[in-house]
């Protein structure tokens, strides 16, 4: 009898330890998997906070041009009001009718100095005299502006 409560103590005791061991072995490769699922997510995070910040830095620079962009167009705006006060205090028709000479001449003038302005606009050299003009109406009544432009630079 004893030798029989031997053999099958012997024999739970093979059966826990294979429990033990195929325990052991199953809780390894678990914690193996979940180390890689874990490293696999640490580098999706750090993906996701590298796009976060990118897109943070992109919209601090469109709302850097959006502000430039709006300031310009302010700028622009001023500018048109100048000119619609200055045609708005004249009654060019009249003036044509009584003395188109005088109006040719002027309109034709302001046509080159505007033409002019296109072209510093699209990259044209200074000629001397815009470079010696020492404020904006001398260097060209039709955009003074530009004259701050090119003096700043």
């Amino acid at each position: 009898m004893g030798m029989k409560l031997a053999g099958v103590m012997a024999l739970i005791s093979f059966v826990m330890a294979g429990a033990f061991y195929w325990y052991y072995n199953d809780t390894q490769e678990r914690m193996a998997i979940l180390n890689d699922n874990n490293a696999k997510l640490e580098v999706a995070i750090q993906i996701s906070e590298d796009a976060v910040t990118s897109l943070q830095e992109s919209y601090a620079k469109a709302n850097e041009e959006l502000t430039k962009v709006n300031s310009e167009f302010a700028s622009i705006r001023q500018q048109n009001r100048v000119l619609s006060d200055k045609l708005g205090r004249h009654d060019i028709g009249n003036l044509a009718e009584n003395k188109p000479g005088l109006v040719e001449r002027v309109i034709n003038g302001a046509s080159i100095k505007a033409g002019r302005c296109f072209e510093l606009l699209s990259g044209s050299p200074l000629t001397d005299k815009e470079k010696e003009a020492e404020n904006g109406k001398s260097f060209n009544s039709e955009c003074p502006w530009l004259f701050d432009n090119y003096n700043s630079n």
